[in-house]
């Protein structure tokens, strides 16, 4: 019988790592739904369209519908061209953000997203995968963490990159994007009634990991 877990909340707070961990673990197979935004948002950018322009709108929304996107053996192709760590920057990221409020856009992407939905089971990281895309799913994960937290692992990931970066405006572009997120008409950044919320400001990954198994275990999820 197919599975589905699903793990949302904002950036910075473990979701695609304890995802990973999770199919590792149970053999499911992984939806990086940010990772599509992310995408999306990459593409946005090299056609030059501007996300805050009325004007691009019915492009954007083009571009959802017929995305050149695919995954391949943990990397991600945009056409032929490998995104991989492109997609990772924060300039993607405040675009993805921006593009994933418009309700035609995620309903352009809404059916990419659940053919992800494949035996033996699924682990759906995001920030609507329970609400939204998967509201049937038989676990429910709701991941967070402080903003200064969650900048602080931005800074040191930036930093074993050998980006030096500005956490005053990391905390601003986190508490931004979580504004932005927790307020759009579509899909608002909010836990699923019957979620689990988990904060991981404290927690080791290996915490958070250990917390989510067991939770499955009790739901025999596994």
């Amino acid at each position: 019988m197919l599975k589905i877990i699903t793990v949302d909340g904002p950036s910075g707070v473990g979701k695609g790592t304890l995802c990973q961990r999770l199919c590792d673990i149970t053999g499911f197979h992984f939806l990086d739904s940010g990772a599509i935004y992310r995408s999306l948002a990459y593409g946005v950018m090299a056609q030059q369209l501007d996300a805050d322009n009325e004007l691009a709108l019915n492009d954007i929304i083009a571009l959802a519908a017929s995305l050149p996107v695919n995954f391949r053996a943990g990397q991600i192709f945009y056409e032929q061209q490998d995104i991989t760590l492109a997609i990772r920057n924060e300039d993607v990221a405040a675009i993805a953000s921006k593009v994933a409020a418009i309700p035609a856009v995620r309903t352009a992407l809404l059916q990419r997203q659940k053919a992800f939905a494949q035996a033996p089971g699924l682990v759906a990281d995001g920030r609507d995968m329970g609400t939204v895309v998967f509201p049937q799913a038989d676990l429910k994960l709701f991941l967070t963490a402080s903003a200064k937290i969650r900048a602080e692992r931005r800074v040191n990931q930036l930093k074993n990159q050998g980006v030096i970066a500005n956490i005053d405006q990391i905390i601003s572009d986190i508490e931004a994007r979580d504004e932005r997120d927790r307020n759009r008409s579509v899909a608002p950044l909010l836990p699923a009634e019957d979620a689990i919320v988990i904060d991981t400001s404290l927690l080791t990954i290996e915490q958070v990991v250990d917390n989510a198994v067991k939770i499955m275990q009790e739901r025999a999820v596994l």
